[in-house]
């Protein structure tokens, strides 16, 4: 959020904490979720068809480890998320276009 749409760091932590208030759970990434993103990395990564960075994966580890759907904009996260198994709830990215529902 700061590096690409310069918001204020403590703009993005006070929302962050108000969807935590909303039921937002924060979880930290521990050694397995670490070790499953690394895994999802080696399985999904393509530098041109498929560019997920190591924080996509973060969030699909997570996802899989806490069995619950993938919210996301980005139709690359979103096929790998599906590809594991995952649902995915699409939100409309800065253009309102949303990933294709399984």
């Amino acid at each position: 959020m700061t590096r690409i749409f310069e918001r204020p760091v403590d703009a993005t932590i006070t929302a962050l904490a108000i969807l935590q208030t909303g039921g937002l759970e924060v979880v930290s990434a521990d050694a397995a979720i670490g070790f499953s993103a690394g895994e999802l990395h080696a399985r999904h990564y393509d530098r041109n068809s498929s560019p997920l960075s190591m924080a996509d994966c973060i969030a699909l580890a997570t996802a899989l480890v806490l069995q619950e759907p993938l919210a996301t904009a980005d139709r690359t996260l979103a096929t790998a998320a599906r590809a594991e198994g995952i649902a995915v709830l699409p939100l409309a990215d800065s253009g309102g276009r949303r990933p294709t529902p399984a």
